[in-house]
């Protein structure tokens, strides 16, 4: 078994981070669809951004002012800088970093579940990187009802890989603070139950008299 980091490293080096957006572009343009539907001059940041396709796609709207990615594999960061230089990029633990202005929204695709304590990472999004009123929207294939995932850990090899299930993801997403809390199931097929979505809406802070 090995860490997550080391693990997606390995995948620059041998080119199989590549495959990433053709295997999720349909479930990130859902989410993109619904997340940017009604903002004008809005902040991106992607937790967990790989080689910065979601960041390069996202950066390409007129509407996106500034997008960063964030992510914790040294090469995937050095790949997205070469990719791409009009976007800001990050080599950091997700849990330390905070951005220079907090973000009218924050996507997350497929990274979640490699930390030990996920709902940790999603409450310091909300306190560190979301401006109130922002977004968060997170997607993920690895979750308890979708069945066909669950031997992911042991297939590739991942030290770190947590199975929680749709209920207890709106869960850690409330107990964050978020509301207007969304989730939804993107290209359920077969015995596939389809990219699970989650969204939520980062509290407008109250005016004290």
């Amino acid at each position: 078994m090995d860490t997550p980091i080391n693990v997606f490293s390995n995948w620059v080096k041998s080119g199989k981070d590549e495959g990433m957006e053709k295997t999720h572009s349909s479930s990130v343009e859902n989410m993109m669809a619904f997340a940017t539907k009604d903002l004008n001059n809005y902040s991106f940041i992607d937790a967990g951004c790989g080689n910065g396709w979601v960041v390069r796609n996202i950066s390409s709207d007129p509407s996106c002012k500034r997008a960063i990615g964030v992510d914790g594999s040294y090469d995937m960061i050095e790949k997205a800088r070469r990719l791409d230089t009009k976007s800001d990029y990050f080599c950091t633990d997700l849990m330390d970093w905070e951005p220079d202005q907090k973000a009218d929204l924050v996507h997350s695709m497929e990274v979640f579940y490699y930390l030990e304590k996920p709902d940790l990472l999603i409450q310091h999004i909300y306190n560190t990187w979301i401006k109130s009123g922002g977004r968060l929207i997170m997607g993920i294939d690895f979750y308890k009802e979708n069945i066909p995932s669950h031997g992911w850990q042991e297939d590739c090899s991942i030290s770190i890989m947590k199975l929680f299930s749709e209920k207890d993801w709106v869960k850690f997403f409330q107990n964050a603070g978020f509301i207007d809390i969304k989730s939804w199931r993107h290209d359920e097929k077969d015995d596939w139950s389809g990219t699970l979505i989650v969204s939520g809406i980062k509290c407008k802070a109250s005016l004290t008299l």
